[in-house]
């Protein structure tokens, strides 16, 4: 930070009193008039777009982001994003900040945790480099001033939601310093990112919220000062369901002693946090100076920020915002975000060919908890729609009419109620026998409302708490139950017929199948060429923040309407829309195609058809394991990914698809393996390059990854292990020599006995080709370790530092 800056905020500093700085460690901070400090609020969602402020650019989840492997694409996401950001806050500077919580960090160790759609992969080295880019991009070029200030999520080793605020990830040493927080070093090590947020559990037994860490390694990750936020209501967790500390007071105070700089707790009203921390200064519980060293660090990111000066990035004309631009930035990432997994040769899309696209995704564009408002949605039907001679569609869900006992369920303006006219529902099937009903009149879907009646004018399933879903209890005697899953109540008959969660006794309803789904698709698709069949999940549904996957398995209804489409035409295409991986064997063993693309947001449908009609290369890579059955994972809050196989560095199964994996219309060869050097010493780089070669007939994206493996080690050592990669796009016979970068200070290990990293004398295999198990070439690396090797390695594998106790 330069002197100007530092001897500035040394000024506001002294001239601030002790209760305006105690109004400045809360999100949303208090101004200070006599001083020009204006109000701020950190805390803008920005994870793929500017969420919970109205219209803005919906770009894909950030899983989908990363399938590109194109930290360029990213970057100019990022960037995007950021100017609507501006936008946003130029219009409303208190509702709008310039801190954004984005990216998320955590390496996605297990596809079943519910925020799976957050992160960007298993592997913590490519999430670095990818969240680095969108980083990059959000905060701006300029080399001190901030267009946003990126704040990292969520420190630290947070991969589940079950119980997540109660449970503790225990995390190794080697696991800590290899896998958990190599991804969090990198964006603070680049300047990308100047903030992180605590998470919600507990590690190694201590909460998150007074690790050690914060001070004793992460905080030496940037020259710069790193602001470190609290997550909403966390801080209250300590002494509440955490019960680490005997009250709030007590609470509080440590998290500030622990490094916590911003409290975001109690919404808007900071008089809580202000009353505890001037109780604890009271008690003894922290000193002053705790105080100005939070505010020192939240008032220089204000400052880079230009929140105290003339700001640079002030001009962002307001027709940023949704501008063609970004609409066309949009559809390129959701073009560059789908990945083909399987072909044989159906794809893609002939010119002329009569295409079904069905299922319950086939005609929607599904937004997640953290998506902005898009201006507009191009589902998979309407992007094919006009580029085809034919193209019809049909959800595959069953509509059906509901009675209890001679009166039918009707729908008119109010909340559903007993009559004589039998309103109809679509019913859709979101897995784990949880459905949503869609009133076929309206297309708005059932709800309950506040009062607990149920009501057929929502938008979908969505919330905070999700009040859209149901189960149906079918009885023997063919009536069934209808069960209310955010209040675990059945829908019971109030006296005045209405239809109710807070009603008696429940109500018995008879089911009538007016339109079997499964078999009104099949007809479609029995008229088309190419069935498209568009199946996932909902991202506010079964895997979402605060609930976790079960399983990894298709929903019952989707995976009976794949094999109905497909009996009746075997030209069908499986295009998954999802957050996470599925295990969809049967579908690579029987459907001609599978393809998958995250929720990708605005563009979604016409990202898609691109690829499906070949106006696009297939470029998308995945970048976590898909497994054959959720058998093959290890318990979900076990973090030792070492100890328990985990992720494509340990599995030693056959995945069902690999990391780095996804295909292309065109064929590549690869030749020609070359090393800058037989031989080398840790903190040196080696040059690999290989010849790829375009042996197709059409162009094509190919990402040639670089990865290793230590054939010799006193320890348990990664498989393989990304280091590099390059997408290169080539011209049918065409090839270029492509250079891969071999770090060899990333070929340390964590050594518990010295506490720092090590890199051994030992031979490597120097591994290129398609994806982490599709390997075209081989060669080998002797590298010489050492101490030398070891202090070299250093700033790669880990600072220092065992684990010391906790702040209390």
């Amino acid at each position: 930070m330069t002197d100007p800056v530092s001897h500035r905020l040394d000024d506001l500093l002294a001239r601030l009193t002790l209760p305006e700085k105690l109004g400045l460690l809360h999100q949303w901070q208090a101004p200070v008039p006599r001083l020009g400090l204006r109000a701020f609020r950190t805390g803008t969602e920005a994870l793929h777009g500017v969420a919970w402020l109205g219209t803005a650019t919906v770009f894909p989840q950030a899983i989908g982001l990363a399938a590109s492997w194109n930290p360029d694409l990213i970057r100019a996401v990022g960037a995007a994003v950021g100017d609507e950001v501006r936008v946003k806050h130029r219009a409303d500077p208190d509702r709008a900040g310039l801190n954004v919580w984005a990216p998320v960090v955590n390496p996605l160790r297990d596809p079943r945790w519910g925020r799976n759609e957050e992160g960007w992969s298993e592997d913590p080295w490519l999430t670095g480099r990818l969240a680095t880019a969108y980083a990059l991009g959000l905060r701006g070029d300029h080399p001190i001033r901030l267009r946003t200030a990126p704040t990292l999520k969520h420190f630290l080793g947070y991969n589940n939601e079950t119980d997540r605020a109660t449970t503790s990830s225990d995390l190794p040493p080697r696991v800590l310093h290899e896998y958990e927080l190599p991804a969090f070093r990198a964006p603070l090590a680049a300047g990308a990112a100047v903030a992180v947020m605590a998470s919600y559990n507990l590690v190694d037994g201590v909460p998150a919220h007074l690790s050690p860490l914060i001070e004793g390694e992460l905080r030496g990750y940037a020259d710069d000062e790193i602001m470190v936020v609290g997550d909403a209501g966390a801080v209250g967790n300590i002494a509440g369901v955490q019960e680490y500390l005997p009250d709030h007071v007590a609470g509080f105070a440590a998290a500030l002693r622990a490094g916590i700089d911003s409290f975001t707790e109690d919404d808007e009203d900071s008089a809580p946090t202000v009353e505890r921390l001037t109780e604890a200064l009271a008690r003894g519980l922290i000193e002053p100076s705790h105080v100005d060293r939070a505010v020192r660090r939240i008032l220089s990111v204000r400052s880079r920020l230009g929140d105290l000066d003339p700001d640079p990035h002030d001009d962002v004309p307001p027709d940023t915002l949704d501008s063609l631009a970004h609409r066309e930035l949009a559809r390129e990432a959701a073009r560059q975000s789908v990945v083909l997994l399987r072909n044989d040769g159906l794809l893609p899309l002939r010119p002329g060919t009569r295409v079904a696209v069905l299922g319950p995704l086939a005609d929607t564009v599904l937004t997640d908890w953290y998506s902005g408002t898009p201006p507009y949605t191009i589902s998979a039907y309407a992007g094919l729609l006009g580029r085809l001679p034919e193209v019809t569609t049909h959800p595959g869900t069953d509509r059906i009419m509901l009675h209890v006992g001679d009166r039918a369920v009707r729908h008119d303006e109010g909340p559903l109620a007993l009559g004589d006219t039998a309103a109809e529902f679509d019913v859709v099937d979101w897995g784990q026998d949880v459905v949503a009903l869609r009133a076929v009149d309206t297309g708005r879907y059932v709800g309950a409302d506040d009062t607990g009646a149920l009501v057929a004018d929502r938008d979908g399933p969505g919330g905070w708490v999700v009040r859209e879903t149901f189960r149906l209890h079918h009885r023997p005697d063919g009536t069934a139950l209808l069960h209310h899953l955010a209040t675990g109540r059945q829908v019971g008959v109030a006296p005045d017929g209405r239809l109710s969660v807070a009603a008696g006794d429940p109500a018995v309803f008879t089911v009538t199948l007016l339109v079997d789904g499964a078999a009104a698709a099949a007809a479609l698709a029995a008229a088309a060429d190419v069935a498209v069949v568009v199946l996932g999940n909902h991202p506010m549904v079964n895997g979402r923040e605060t609930e976790d996957r079960a399983d990894l398995a298709l929903p019952t209804g989707q995976a009976e309407l794949l094999r109905a489409v497909h009996a009746a035409n075997p030209r069908t295409v499986l295009a998954l829309t999802s957050s996470y991986p599925y295990a969809v064997g049967w579908a690579q063993e029987h459907v001609p195609v599978v393809l998958w693309s995250a929720h990708c947001g605005q563009e979604h449908g016409n990202g898609l058809a691109d690829v499906l009609l070949g106006t696009a290369d297939p470029g998308g890579r995945l970048t976590q394991t898909w497994y054959a059955d959720a058998a093959e994972l290890p318990d979900l809050l076990d973090y030792d990914v070492i100890g328990a196989d985990a992720t494509y560095l340990y599995h030693r199964g056959e995945p069902l698809y690999p990391f780095g994996h996804g295909l292309s219309y065109a064929e590549f060869d690869y030749a020609d393996l070359r090393l800058s050097t037989a031989t080398a010493r840790a903190g040196e780089e080696v040059e690999v390059s290989v010849e790829v070669t375009n042996t197709g007939r059409r162009p094509g994206t190919e990402v040639v990854q670089l990865y290793t493996r230590q054939r010799r080690s006193r320890v348990k050592q990664p498989l393989r292990q990304l280091r590099d990669f390059a997408r290169v796009t080539l011209e049918p016979g065409c090839a270029a020599r492509v250079t891969l970068r071999l770090r060899t200070a990333d070929l340390a290990w964590w050594d518990e006995t010295r506490a720092a990293p090590v890199v051994e004398d030992a031979v490597h295999s120097v591994l290129v080709g398609r994806s982490a198990r599709d390997i075209r070439l081989a060669g080998a690396l002797a590298v010489t370790g050492g101490d030398a090797a070891a202090e070299a390695a250093g700033s790669r594998v880990g600072a220092a530092g065992s684990r010391v106790g906790a702040v209390r």
